[in-house]
């Protein structure tokens, strides 16, 4: 139940040009930029600091309204002997590049794979949540051993893993087993992709990657042409004269999750130009609302983007026959990102969408204004089956 509240939560939290194929492949080879410095444009939550031969990354966001603040030290293992520095003042030093490491996150199997360090991973508590086919035949073979839960990792499996760092993510900061694990001398980096508010915010983690090993440039290069083209998609969008009203959002209980205003997916639906019915509201998680009031507001909506755990219209209809009110039930009008499965179950969405944005947008583009990039193959979002 928890993991599924937390899914949910992280939910919510060219003019017309000629038709050609995604320009970036989902992974895979990207071109390197030789330029050497590392600048983060749009992440909030981290910070990057290069005093010499250590480089310090300080996390700031680790979870949702943290108060503390994490500082690592990266060190070049060539460095590492030959220069002094006080370790008291880091929470953690990390010799890099790093060899071999425990994720504890989908958010970071993209990146990973993209890098081309996925031979680094040697460890993840659930392992069936991971959607990669890439990842998965790793699994497959053994190269990736089970660990578990994220808040109950098997802790004796990891030590005979042996990694070099843990990338830890936590929704509030209580997680024992990675006190347990430190006190192993095994330091764990706090990851807070997932917390950033803005789509090109969490796409730009993947410098924190570069930085742990020693793929720089290569990061920065990712990131510089998913943020392009990310960007020349809401341009596009942008000139579009249409603005159709949109509901988004799903029941989890009695209550109706939208996403506020400030949110992930309300600015994916602002980059998008369309009129998301909750744009005006405040906050960057969602809105708590019961069924009555979203119908009134909604019942005439064009579309509907997000319909939760449902992927059909029956699985709706036998939910719930309110929903059979709205008119983008009767026209047909709802989509889905639930219907882009891995192997083992796990959604695409909540692995790959945070690091390709651009793929987000132009899926939401080929939906709501289906005149501009009309050949895009939609990745995420599906219409809901009959």
């Amino acid at each position: 139940m928890r993991i599924l509240t937390f899914l949910l939560v992280l939910f919510l939290v060219n003019c017309k040009e000629a038709p050609k194929k995604e320009a970036l492949p989902i992974s895979g080879e990207f071109p390197v930029n030789q330029n050497t410095s590392v600048r983060i444009d749009y992440a909030k939550g981290f910070h990057i600091e290069n005093l010499g031969k250590i480089t310090t990354v300080k996390v700031t966001a680790p979870w949702p309204n943290a108060t503390k603040t994490f500082t690592y030290a990266l060190i070049d293992k060539e460095d590492l002997k030959s220069i002094t520095f006080d370790a008291s003042q880091y929470d953690a030093i990390i010799p890099t590049p790093v060899n071999k490491f425990v994720a504890t996150s989908t958010t970071h199997i993209p990146a990973i794979e993209a890098l081309g360090i996925s031979d680094k991973l040697v460890g993840f508590p659930g392992l069936d949540y991971i959607s990669s086919e890439g990842i998965r035949a790793k699994i497959k073979e053994g190269w990736i051993k089970e660990l578990g839960l994220n808040e109950q990792i098997n802790t004796e499996v990891l030590l005979d893993l042996e990694p070099e760092m843990v990338m830890g993510f936590t929704v509030n900061g209580e997680n024992k087993t990675y006190s347990n694990i430190q006190n192993a001398n095994i330091p764990v980096v706090y990851n807070g992709d997932w917390v950033e508010e803005s789509p090109l915010g969490k796409a730009e983690w993947i410098k924190f990657f570069g930085l742990l090993f020693k793929k720089e440039k290569l990061a920065d290069s990712i990131f510089k042409t998913v943020a392009s083209n990310y960007n020349k998609a809401k341009t596009l969008a942008k000139k579009t004269k249409r603005r159709p009203t949109v509901l988004s959002g799903s029941m989890f209980r009695d209550i109706w999750y939208v996403p506020a205003g400030e949110s992930w997916m309300a600015q994916f639906l602002n980059d998008a130009n369309v009129d998301y019915l909750w744009n005006e509201s405040e906050g960057t998680g969602s809105l708590s609302l019961n069924f009555e009031s979203v119908l009134e507001k909604a019942q005439n909506a064009d579309y509907w983007i997000g319909s939760g755990q449902f992927t059909s219209y029956s699985q709706l209809s036998d939910s719930n026959k309110h929903y059979e009110q709205f008119e983008v039930f009767k026209n047909k009008n709802i989509y889905t990102f639930g219907l882009t499965k891995g192997e083992t179950g796990g959604l695409l969405f909540y692995e790959l969408a945070p690091s390709r944005p651009d793929i987000v947008l132009k899926d939401l583009i080929h939906i709501l204004h289906p005149e501009i990039l009309e050949d895009h193959e939609p990745v995420f979002f599906k219409p809901l089956q009959p």
